[in-house]
């Protein structure tokens, strides 16, 4: 794998293009403005993807380990349930104090596109299905009274929390931490 933008891929530059693009302008940006991006001409495009709609949920997938990585703890690393599902808000806090963060990529293309069977849709709802399911095997193993209603909760405040430090109408230093500690300590999650 090169690491230079000159000797990467058509599709590499043109994936690595949308993700910036789409996250920072939004996914109606068009395609003149993704290919002059990416160094790529339009035709180019067309023969890698069969639609924009294919570029963005393709971009899309290529970040859910990166952001994966950098949200979920590793296995095992906290070892208690409350402190795992705790550090995704603090990670979340992190992110949200850096001047170019625009919110949850994911939430954000769901919002813009409204429509649940667009492809990038569907990635973002799986990428969002996979953060509940963290937050309920967690509550699971922390003994909630309700696993599958406290990971609703979470993710709940997770995308509140990610879309409010996105349009810059809130910082989220020690709330979303907070807020987030309070449901857990409420569904009875021991430790």
């Amino acid at each position: 794998m090169t690491t230079t933008t000159s000797k990467a891929s058509s599709r590499d530059r043109l994936l690595d293009a949308a993700a910036e693009l789409f996250y920072r302008e939004g996914v109606s940006t068009g395609i003149d403005a993704l290919c002059k991006a990416a160094g790529v001409s339009k035709r180019s495009m067309y023969q890698l993807f069969e639609s924009k709609d294919a570029v963005i949920a393709a971009a899309l997938e290529r970040q859910g380990p990166r952001l994966s990585a950098l949200l979920l703890p590793p296995p095992g690393v906290p070892e208690r349930p409350r402190a795992r599902m705790l550090h995704v808000f603090e990670r979340l806090e992190e992110a949200a104090l850096e001047a170019d963060y625009c919110g949850c990529p994911y939430l954000a293309t769901q919002v813009e596109l409204k429509d649940p069977g667009h492809a990038a849709s569907i990635v973002a709802a799986r990428a969002k299905e996979e953060m509940a399911e963290f937050f309920r095997t967690e509550a699971e193993r922390g003994g909630a009274a309700d696993p599958r209603l406290l990971a609703r909760q979470l993710v709940l405040v997770y995308d509140g929390a990610s879309a409010r430090a996105g349009i810059k109408a809130d910082t989220l230093e020690g709330l979303a931490v907070v807020t987030a500690s309070a449901l857990i300590d409420a569904a009875g999650v021991r430790a």
